[in-house]
Parts: C-alpha cells; structure tokens; sequence
C-alpha cells in the first residue's frame, strides 16, 4: 500500500519552470500557461499544457496556436478578453425627445 502511493506521487504532473523574462511574448505565455495549470485538476490536462509549453518554447508552435490549444483550459477569464466589441445603439436627439415626451405623456395621464 504504501509503495502504490510513492508510485502515484512519482507519476504525478508538475508544473514546468521555464519561464523566459527576457522574451515578453513567452512570458506572457507562460503566465497564461501557469493559470491554467492550477486551475485544472486532471493529469491528462496538465500533460497537454506542458507539451504546449514546450512546444511554444521549441519553437514548434507559434503563440496563436498556443493559445489557441490552451483556451479550453482557461476557463472564464478567457471569454472576457474576447475579441468581440460592445454594441453601442446610438439615437439621433430628435428622436430621443419624442420617445422622452412620449414616456413622459404616458406617466402624466396614467395618474
């Protein structure tokens, strides 16, 4: 018993120190790597981000492939970096007016 849990601790999935100050586009890889890996509880997830790292590190992949492979591991926080814009509805003043004094009209006589 005690050797099967010595085994299950040598197998486990660590987290790779590799991080590159010198190079801010894979810094910035990293942290988002490191983010993702302690978020995630499985061993097969955790072997998936450290081989993207390694690769994106290699030179094997590029940083949008990365990133790319990884999304599914971040999360939430990766949906509110989209890419997407807000939707702004603009209205002319003259129309605002009429809606305003229609509203307006509306509360008056419900009184």
């Amino acid at each position: 018993m005690v050797e099967g849990s010595e085994e299950n601790k040598v197998a486990s999935i660590e987290k790779l120190l590799i991080d590159d100050l010198s190079n801010f586009q894979f810094h910035a890889a990293y942290m988002a790597y490191s983010e993702a890996f302690d978020r995630t509880g499985s061993e097969e997830s955790k072997k998936q981000l450290n081989e993207n790292i390694v690769a994106l590190q290699q030179n094997k992949i590029d940083c949008p492939t990365f990133y790319r492979n990884i999304s599914q591991f971040r999360g939430e926080e990766s949906y509110q970096r989209g890419y997407g814009r807000a939707l702004i509805k603009t209205q002319k003043k003259r129309e605002w007016r009429r809606k305003t004094q229609k509203q307006e009209r509306i509360q008056r006589h419900r009184k």
